[in-house]
């Protein structure tokens, strides 16, 4: 029988401190205990650092990571559609080995961060199913450090590319957890709507979760989100369903979006903001005022939805940046969506932890409670306010109870005497 007690913990929340009792790979008690229950155990004083539940990355694309040169970023627009075209011309080429190359040194900088969890969107608009076979075999290679959600993403559209909705229902059987779509991007409005209507018909068929790219655009007359949420609300399927990006939000006017959030309240979906990659995309085609491309974040949190934050993307065709930490992606999503009062900064991790779990339909298992998996992360930080402020790093990251990794204190050398 295996037991591990981590004193002196700061939950989220909480001023004061407390024991984590891990036994056999799951959370046995969490609360101070007695010196008659220390004896025998091994124990890990945190010292009264910061506990969370693992990072969750509900949304990246690691079939496209490190897929371009960075000496030559060929999306000059900067546009999502360029970004599209130039993936188009490039993922044919590529194996399975030299997909997983690339995506493992991603998942690897996530986990040295504190994500434990993750959703990739896969692009399955490719007859060999290519990317596919690689993620497949990299959620089994992975299983033991992070969970992983598959998404059989028709990157090219389910019926803007051939076969689309057929490489789609193959990429299930295959294995995908999620169905996604991106309607926006389809030729018509009418191939948008009929893409959401196959996505929750393939979903309610197979039993599985939906996340559409949906309103990627600046374009305020792109209103796929209405009909996702709609179709979500008459099948009872909104705690499955996911509106990623949803840009087209931020342009919409004032008496158009008060009455969108009526269905978004009725059905209860899910909203995930990719803050520095839309940052970058949108509001290329403006002077100024100049659109920043972020959905209403602070809106929809008032409004009671559930709303998180990702990477999306690292290094490839759509974003020259990212590095897969999602301090960092905090620090520009709060900003850019103000969400920088004392309460909503404090409340700030929920968007990279437990909203993201949330969103990934996990919630019911995810969390530093009695009786789940003993997961989660140590921040170099005592304080919610210091480590959104600071962005402070992970000190290590904690899988059923046993190390993923741990980190040395950092050491400076200086002849300076005010800084010893």
């Amino acid at each position: 029988m295996s037991k591990k007690l981590f004193k002196n913990a700061r939950l989220k929340g909480s001023q004061k401190l407390t024991d984590i009792l891990v036994e056999n790979e799951k959370f046995k008690k969490i609360s101070p205990c007695q010196d008659k229950e220390k004896s025998n155990l091994e124990q890990i004083d945190l010292k009264g650092k910061l506990v969370l539940p693992p990072y969750v990355e509900p949304h990246i694309h690691l079939d496209y990571v490190y897929s371009i040169s960075t000496t030559d970023f060929k999306n000059k627009s900067g546009t999502l559609i360029e970004g599209i075209q130039k993936w188009s011309e490039i993922k044919h080429d590529r194996s399975v080995e030299e997909v997983k190359e690339k995506a493992r040194i991603a998942i690897n900088k996530e986990i040295l961060s504190g994500i434990q969890y993750v959703r990739t969107h896969v692009d399955v608009t490719e007859p060999n199913l290519t990317s596919l076979k690689a993620m497949l075999e990299l959620r089994e290679e992975y299983k033991d450090a992070i969970t992983m959600q598959i998404v059989a993403f028709p990157q090219e559209g389910m019926y803007s590319y051939q076969y689309g909705d057929k490489l789609v229902e193959e990429a299930i059987h295959m294995g995908a957890d999620v169905i996604g779509a991106i309607p926006h991007y389809e030729f018509t409005k009418e191939l948008g709507e009929l893409s959401l209507k196959k996505v929750f018909e393939l979903a309610m068929k197979y039993d599985k979760l939906i996340d559409v790219h949906c309103d990627e655009i600046d374009d305020e007359e792109s209103r796929f989100v209405e009909s996702l949420a709609t179709l979500a609300y008459l099948n009872s399927m909104g705690e499955r369903t996911t509106a990623s990006h949803t840009c087209a939000m931020g342009s919409y006017n004032n008496a158009y979006a008060n009455k969108l959030f009526r269905i978004l309240k009725l059905s209860n979906i899910n909203f995930i903001s990719c803050p520095t990659e839309n940052m970058h995309l949108q509001g290329k085609g403006d002077t100024y005022p100049k659109r920043r491309g972020v959905t209403r974040v602070p809106e929809l949190l008032d409004a009671g939805l559930n709303v998180c934050f990702a990477q999306d993307s690292i290094s490839d065709p759509w974003y020259p940046l990212g590095s897969g930490n999602l301090m960092n992606i905090l620090d520009a999503g709060i900003h850019i969506s103000q969400l920088t009062t004392m309460e909503q900064i404090y409340n700030a991790l929920d968007l990279i932890t437990i909203n993201g779990a949330k969103t990934m339909y996990i919630h019911d298992r995810y969390g530093i409670q009695e009786g789940h998996d003993a997961n989660f992360i140590v921040l170099d930080s005592s304080d919610e306010y210091d480590a959104v402020r600071e962005r402070a790093g992970v000190i290590c990251s904690i899988r059923k109870g046993e190390y993923l990794f741990k980190k040395s204190p950092e050491s400076y050398e200086t002849k300076l005497q005010i800084l010893k």
